[in-house]
């Protein structure tokens, strides 16, 4: 039985309509008493967010982030400055939180809106900490964000291998997050809007136990998003399960308007 369910909306655009839909799982996996993991899809900003910290820090700090970003999608308003004022409010609420204080405390912030204030729609992608956005395209799939860790600074500096990585000690240590005592500005990465395009939104528990790959291979397997996302939650958990487990899965269709005649 499926435990996330396929949502759409339609959205006019100036030469036709954009068909989208999506679906979230989240579960708290194998080896975790609580899911400290956050998400929302709620049109058009669709974002995932995996706490940390002590206790029920992490929990708290996840649920700010969503619950400040929600209220931006519910007004309609959501824009690279709008998602930076409210992430600033949920720093303010970790802080104030009698059970989020600890300097450890904070959450990752990774996902995308789509962006209607200009003639042609752009997905903008953001990110902050190692959260994840995959992008499927044309059969082959692509990691958008690059996760801020300390096992992602050796990569890049040349001093690890992708296969070192995998098992590094400080495979869980992230250099940025929504918390306390960090910065709130995200990294943006704009996207054409493209027909058949699909979309992986995930926590690091999901990465951890299933290759990109993996992630491929359920894609190809499961147009509807849902059965695609229940299909990587499942295989994470035979897979481990090590951390709490967040996907969503959101498929683009573009049409064109039909000519007119006279």
């Amino acid at each position: 039985m499926s435990e996330s369910a396929t949502a759409s909306c339609r959205v006019p655009l100036a030469d036709g309509e954009l068909s989208l839909q999506w679906a979230e799982v989240t579960h708290r996996g194998r080896r975790r008493e609580i899911n400290q993991d956050a998400v929302l899809t709620l049109y058009p900003l669709f974002i995932v967010a995996d706490g940390m910290g002590g206790h029920i820090g992490g929990e708290i700090a996840s649920a700010s982030a969503v619950d400040r970003l929600r209220s931006v999608a519910e007004n309609g308003d959501v824009s690279q400055e709008t998602i930076e004022t409210a992430l600033s409010r949920a720093v303010a609420d970790i802080a104030a939180h009698p059970e989020a204080t600890d300097e450890g405390t904070g959450t990752t912030v990774t996902g995308l809106y789509l962006d209607t204030t200009t003639s042609e729609p752009t997905w903008v992608t953001l990110n902050i900490g190692d959260s994840r956005v995959y992008l499927f395209r044309d059969g082959a799939l692509a990691q958008v964000t690059t996760d801020h860790s300390v096992v992602q600074e050796l990569m890049a500096a040349g001093r690890l291998s992708p296969e070192e990585a995998e098992n590094h000690p400080y495979g869980n240590v992230i250099t940025r997050a929504v918390g306390p005592s960090d910065g709130v500005v995200p990294d943006y990465i704009r996207l054409d809007v493209i027909d058949g395009d699909r979309f992986v939104v995930c926590s690091d528990g999901l990465t951890k136990e299933l290759t990109d790959y993996g992630i491929l291979h359920f894609l190809l397997q499961h147009e509807d998003p849902a059965i695609a996302a229940d299909a990587m939650l499942q295989a994470a958990l035979e897979n481990g399960g090590r951390d709490n487990v967040t996907i969503v899965v959101l498929n683009v269709r573009r049409t064109a308007s039909s000519p007119t005649t006279d």
